[in-house]
């Protein structure tokens, strides 16, 4: 089982990224996901959580409005679009699956890191002021 983020890189305040993180290894299509990052010297926090079926999202206070996650289940892929980046968004940004979850109503995902067991390499964020 692999998570594998990328599309991070060096943007300027105001630009937008997208992040991807492809799932591989089993299909990842009825399990939440979400994404966390670190920047440096502070803990890992929550960014964004969507549940299997898309229905149920959170967004931590810093990002909503700016951000928005979604999923491909038929890829196995989900995606973080970032716009109007702040310098406070540098960090590495990781995607996480909750793989031992069973949500057979497809509205439930958690914004708590230690919900997720599982977790992709990171993609370095850097936005310049």
């Amino acid at each position: 089982v692999q998570l594998q983020a990328y599309g991070g890189g060096l943007v300027q305040a105001g630009g937008s990224l997208r992040l991807s993180c492809a799932a591989s290894g089993r299909t990842f299509s009825r399990y939440p996901m979400g994404w966390f990052r670190q920047a440096p010297g502070k803990e890992r926090e929550f960014v964004a959580a969507i549940s299997w079926s898309g229905g149920k999202i959170y967004y931590a206070d810093s990002v909503k409005g700016r951000f928005t996650i979604s999923r491909d289940n038929a890829k196995n892929m989900i995606y973080l679009q970032m716009s109007s980046l702040k310098p406070e968004d540098t960090a590495v940004y990781y995607c996480a699956a909750d793989l031992a979850r069973t949500d057979y109503s497809g509205s439930y995902c958690s914004t708590l890191p230690d919900e997720y067991d599982y977790w992709g390499q990171g993609t370095l964020v850097t936005v310049s002021s």
